[in-house]
């Protein structure tokens, strides 16, 4: 696997798509930045799932110190 510092993923809520990226990235959710790029929309009488959330979680960067 290539080394990469963000991934999109998505889930049936935004908790889940974050919970799926934190495992992809093999990170702790204080290590990242996370952008919603799209909420989770209700089905048919308030069924889940008819949308999926999607998100951006980018890995923050350890600044170096001399």
């Amino acid at each position: 696997m290539k080394d990469q510092d963000w991934v999109e993923a998505k889930g049936k809520t935004v908790q889940e798509a974050v919970a799926k990226a934190l495992e992809e990235l093999k990170a702790k959710r204080n290590e990242v930045k996370i952008e919603i790029l799209c909420d989770e929309e209700k089905g048919l009488f308030g069924m889940p799932g008819a949308k999926l959330a999607k998100v951006r979680v980018t890995l923050l960067k350890a600044k170096k110190t001399s």
